[in-house]
């Protein structure tokens, strides 16, 4: 039996769909709303699909009044840090007024409660590790800056309409649904590890690897990867948390284990077989070296463990997905 729908916003993308499966097996409807332009038709298999943009504000109102969800979850926006340095004005555009657009829908049709997909990157470069929430929210790119302001907006709107509101921090997320229903696909690939599994099966450009001599022990950049079901798990118990009555919580959510680059082209390595050819480049603007998650908070507010996020289960779910991909396309691997 169904406990009610959920509208989620950014669902047919690579974290929304698992979200959306999530919810699914949860007993929750899931209603994804996505304009398909990073997104896929094909990931959205949990509920229906209303194909509109975040910022189309009649459009978002509408959905709502018709599907009736009891709480919204927010991922629609653009991710890449090193693009929002390039266009901060479609980073502001984009993340920053949809997400004004979907409170405003939000207000009007009575729906007040919101779990929104924030990241690691508010905290900028890391004073401390690992990094808690308490750590000062001081961006040093305009993807972190956009989502910070949507979290101060939601904040904002919490005082003055009842918003009630679950932020969630994200670190890096990757692998793969463990079914193999459901990946990562994004169009041009920006993430480390299917990158990195994609050159080592040949069927991608050399790997580039944006810096070799951060303070570190093999000199690459050391980042904290969750598996994306854990990630999508954590939604569903952020969903679970307003409805019971919970209070507004901002969370990070992360294993509090770091990996670097080389490891991560290590364990692609033992997973494929092959090594991952790689070449380096200077390091990225905006890209703090060190990024390690403290995650007391949410393991003590939401009793949340992550069950799959070592970094070998990441890279064979995602090395699963991507040669069953192939395997579509090309001759069987």
């Amino acid at each position: 039996m169904r406990s009610g729908s959920v509208l989620i916003v950014g669902g047919a993308g690579y974290i929304g769909s698992h979200v959306a499966k999530a919810a699914a097996m949860s007993g929750y409807e899931p209603v994804v709303l996505d304009n398909l332009s990073a997104g896929h038709r094909w990931a959205v298999r949990w509920g229906p699909l209303v194909q509109a943009d975040c910022r189309d504000e009649d459009a978002l109102a509408r959905t709502i009044r018709v599907h009736r969800p009891h709480t919204v979850v927010h991922l629609a926006g653009r991710t890449s840090v090193a693009e929002s340095m390039q266009s901060p004005d479609r980073y502001y555009e984009e993340n920053l007024c949809g997400s004004l657009a979907l409170l405003r829908a939000m207000i009007e049709s009575d729906c007040r409660n919101i779990v929104f997909s924030s990241t690691a990157a508010v905290y900028g470069e890391p004073l401390e590790l690992p990094v808690a929430e308490s750590h000062p929210l001081q961006p040093c790119n305009p993807y972190g800056e956009t989502k910070l302001a949507v979290e101060r907006a939601i904040a904002w709107h919490a005082r003055a309409y009842g918003i009630r509101y679950a932020i969630l921090r994200y670190f890096n997320a990757a692998g793969a649904d463990p079914d193999g229903e459901i990946g990562e696909e994004h169009m041009p690939e920006t993430h480390l590890v299917p990158l990195a599994i994609l050159a080592a099966l040949g069927r991608g450009d050399r790997l580039r690897i944006f810096g070799r001599h951060y303070p570190t022990a093999d000199g690459t950049a050391i980042r904290d990867f969750v598996h994306v079901t854990d990630l999508a798990a954590a939604h569903v118990a952020g969903i679970r948390h307003l409805l019971a009555g919970g209070s507004d919580v901002s969370l990070n959510v992360g294993t509090g284990r770091g990996a670097s680059i080389m490891d991560v082209l290590g364990a692609v390595r033992d997973v494929v077989g092959k090594p991952v050819p790689y070449e380096t480049a200077e390091p990225r603007r905006g890209d703090p070296a060190i990024l390690i998650a403290g995650g007391d908070l949410i393991r003590s507010r939401f009793a949340w463990v992550p069950q799959f996020s070592g970094l070998s289960e990441i890279v064979q779910s995602a090395a699963a997905w991507h040669s069953s991909r192939l395997a579509q396309v090309f001759t069987p691997l």
